[in-house]
């Protein structure tokens, strides 16, 4: 009987999509005797994620975490497998993952950072209160880098202190934040930093106020 070794002759391109979207991947093979088609998720966490083992691959309602790259394999036991992968990109809207208030004396150097999740990477916006800060001005340096932007205080001044709004956007939203820059002595949600300070220890504070003592 002749036998002819598993050979995919049709798959699908790789593909970016929004979040919430349907997805259906193809995989077409050929061989004697007729293989068995399988896709597995490549780039979960825990190493191979098994998805399905049918020549489509159909996701409804896809999540971020569901993006990177599927692995399709077509076997038959005449011969090695054929394998053949496909990216699936998965767009979403920016969520601002970390920022934290800081505290830091007159005279000296105070960095804000904010940190944001998106794709594609968001871009960054800088305000206090209604004016968009800029590198330049008032002594400030704005740098975007990845993920992350930080608002750089080079010689802080009793008017730099104060709430500051981090803006993260790309095509599909934003989201905003808002950061205190303060002073010692300043009371930030009912703490006295002066106190803190004293024990040599920094007083850090989360996007919804809940706050942690970081040595």
């Amino acid at each position: 009987l002749l036998t002819v070794p598993p050979q995919i002759m049709n798959i699908s391109s790789d593909v970016t999509v929004n979040e919430g979207s349907s997805v259906t991947l193809l995989c077409l093979a050929i061989g004697r005797p007729e293989p068995t088609v399988t896709w597995r998720h490549l780039s979960v966490k825990d190493g191979q994620g098994f998805v399905s083992e049918d020549e489509y691959l159909e996701i409804s309602d896809i999540k971020r975490d569901q993006s990177g790259e599927y692995e399709c394999s077509a076997l038959n036991d005449v011969a090695a497998p054929d394998v053949r992968k496909v990216k699936i990109t998965v767009n979403y809207p920016p969520y601002i993952s970390k920022a934290r208030n800081t505290g830091v004396s007159v005279g000296q150097k105070g960095i804000l950072s904010c940190e944001a999740s998106a794709v594609p990477t968001a871009e960054f916006q800088w305000f206090k209160e209604d004016t968009r800060l800029a590198t330049g001005l008032d002594g400030l340096r704005i740098e975007n880098r990845g993920h992350i932007s930080t608002l750089t205080f080079f010689n802080v001044s009793e008017k730099d202190y104060g709430n500051y709004t981090c803006v993260a956007t790309n095509k599909l939203g934003n989201t905003n934040a808002s950061i205190t820059l303060y002073g010692p002595g300043a009371v930030i949600d009912g703490v006295n930093s002066a106190s803190r300070a004293l024990a040599c220890l920094w007083l850090s504070g989360t996007l919804f106020a809940h706050f942690f003592i970081k040595f």
